[in-house]
């Protein structure tokens, strides 16, 4: 799958955020090697700590599903219909390292009126992961 094709897909994914405190919509879309696509999007709750991102929403319903590797994530973010540069914050860093540092995380935004992506392997976003 290409990663303006899973950029879409977080963009469609999105469009699910509870974000009744921020305002800010995150969207992700999680490619597996067995090529299925899992999106998540952000739930806010009252208690902020309890919030859960899009990208552990994603991950945790692939694992429900029994999938354990996985290829790359893209994530979006934004308020209403924007698109602004959006990075895993640390909790997802980890959450996604526990499966694997190489996974590809693409960032989708727009830039001039155009749908522009940043691409890292995880490692590179959270280097020196804590791993067991």
């Amino acid at each position: 799958m290409e990663n303006k094709d899973l950029i879409k897909l977080a963009i469609e994914a999105k469009q699910n955020a509870h974000v009744p405190y921020s305002r800010f919509k995150v969207g992700a879309a999680l490619l597996t090697k067995s090529g299925k696509v899992y999106q998540g999007a952000n739930m806010e709750c009252s208690s902020y700590g309890m919030t859960v991102c899009a990208e552990r929403v994603a991950l945790v319903k692939a694992l429900y599903d029994g999938e354990k590797e996985f290829e790359k994530i893209a994530v979006v973010g934004g308020k209403e219909d924007e698109l602004t540069y959006t990075t895993p914050c640390g909790a997802c860093r980890q959450f996604l390292a526990d499966f694997g540092v190489e996974l590809e995380v693409i960032m989708g935004y727009m830039e001039d009126n155009e749908l522009k992506e940043k691409v890292f392997k995880l490692k590179e976003l959270l280097p020196e992961s804590f791993e067991l």
